[in-house]
């Protein structure tokens, strides 16, 4: 029986890490946090929370892959300590709306910022999403390895990037920006007025808007788990899995603690709440529309290396779905030469394709995203039972458990609660979403009994 093949070290597995946290939203989305929290400290702290609890799901999620190291990560968790159907759940609303509607905003997200790069003609965006994500599936199924070797160096380019979008602001002086075009700085400076922001008064006011803050903050730090969807391909995944979540962690946390320092020093936390993109207008204060075009480079291949990681990776889901039986069985299958769960793959490109061509993946992604902290918090509190059946062993075991454990699991709670507070409706649609999976997945478990 083909197996998938173990080509994955430490390197790759922590940069496929990074890789899947990072996107566009650190590029985009810290206005929404320094809106909430209205002034730079508590900006600081909201995405220094963030960081820590990112650091203890690192910690929760490098012991569950350590205890499990199967193909499909959080579906493998789910199954064995809770049972067939929250598992197939997880998966059902993966291929649905989270992975695939993920890919498809992602590819457009991609498109829009490279069209104009690569001189193609306006209208033309979703033709060259459809594009991205035909390539990224070709290349993945090709291989764990080849998809690894293009998400290295997507990675490592889209570091860069932020790297250079640090050094930018905190090292270089903002006359630097005197021999730039005039007007583009002054319609920068434009679009970056707005009315004074008001700073919460009294520990209370303080921690609801801290509150409120770390709904999107931990969004933008969520997508470590990716990984361990790929456990079975890492050389030696008891070892390396944990430091590559660890360390992956690690460099996304202060990765993002260093951009926001630096919106707050380049912009000031009233110019950072008001502006629609961040770091095109950090850059365009220190060198004009050059640096908006710099950053549009950047955010195009940060988009590019997390649409690779996804379709990579979450294929591995519905593969151990179908050898379980509760999936389509042709999903099951490996390549005999690649490896690959070539027909999963398709069918996830297939799905994302149409969702870009319908235009629908925003409303799914809007109704299933406090799903995904759901499946975040259901699939860490796995390690309860684990624990609980097998306390201790030669493997990671996460510090400060339970801890630690109990402190992610009511981040998670919180997100979900944020979700389901901010938009109701949503939280309904998405609701309804996932309780569609029940009669499917009875209807999976019947053919498969009606088979044996």
């Amino acid at each position: 029986m083909t197996t998938y093949a173990r080509r994955l070290g430490l390197f790759s597995g922590t940069l496929l890490v990074v890789g899947g946290i990072i996107g566009s939203g650190v590029f985009l989305n810290p206005a929404v946090v320094a809106q909430r929290v209205g002034t730079g400290p508590l900006t600081m702290v909201a995405w220094g929370l963030g960081a820590i609890v990112a650091i203890l799901g690192a910690f929760i999620f490098a012991e569950l892959g350590a205890r499990a190291p199967a193909a499909g990560g959080g579906y493998a968790y789910l199954r064995d300590a809770f049972g067939p159907l929250p598992a197939f759940l997880y998966g059902w609303a993966l291929l649905l709306a989270i992975a695939s509607g993920a890919t498809a905003a992602v590819a457009v997200t991609f498109a829009n910022y490279a069209s104009p790069l690569l001189g193609i003609a306006a209208g033309n965006e979703r033709t060259l999403a459809i594009s991205a994500i035909t390539l990224f599936s070709l290349i993945n199924v090709l291989g764990v390895a080849p998809g690894a070797v293009v998400q290295n160096i997507f990675t490592l380019l889209k570091l860069a990037a932020i790297a250079g979008l640090i050094v930018s602001g905190l090292f270089f002086s903002a006359s630097l920006t005197a021999g730039a075009d005039a007007a583009s700085i002054a319609a920068t400076a434009a679009a970056n007025a707005a009315p004074a922001l008001v700073a919460p008064a009294g520990w209370s006011a303080i921690a609801v808007a801290i509150g409120t803050a770390l709904v999107p903050v931990l969004f933008a730090y969520g997508g470590w788990q990716q990984t361990n969807f790929v456990a079975e391909e890492m050389v030696d995944p008891r070892r390396d899995l944990p430091r590559a979540l660890i360390i992956g962690v690690l460099i996304v946390a202060a990765a993002y603690l260093l951009v926001n320092l630096t919106y707050l020093r380049t912009l000031g936390v009233e110019a950072l709440a008001a502006s629609k993109a961040p770091a095109a207008d950090a850059m365009a204060m220190r060198f004009g529309e050059t640096g908006r075009r710099l950053i549009a480079i950047g955010i195009a291949i940060s988009t590019a290396g997390f649409l690779n990681v996804v379709i990579l990776v979450t294929p591995r889901v519905y593969q151990a779905m179908a050898k379980d039986g509760v999936f389509f069985r042709v999903l099951a299958t490996l390549h005999p030469r690649t490896r690959t769960p070539v027909a999963a793959i398709v069918l996830q490109g297939a799905w994302s394709i149409a969702l870009v061509l319908s235009g629908s993946y925003g409303d799914l992604l809007d109704w299933v995203t406090f799903a995904d902290w759901i499946f975040f918090g259901a699939t860490a509190a796995t390690l309860l039972v684990y624990r609980r059946r097998e306390a201790s062993g030669a493997y990671f075991l996460a510090p400060l458990h339970p801890w630690s454990t109990a402190i992610f699991l009511l981040a998670a709670g919180y997100v979900v609660l944020g979700a389901i507070v901010s938009n109701p409706m949503n939280a309904l649609r998405g609701t309804l979403v996932l309780a569609a999976g029940i009669p499917v997945y009875l209807w999976w478990r019947r053919g498969a009994a009606t088979a044996r």
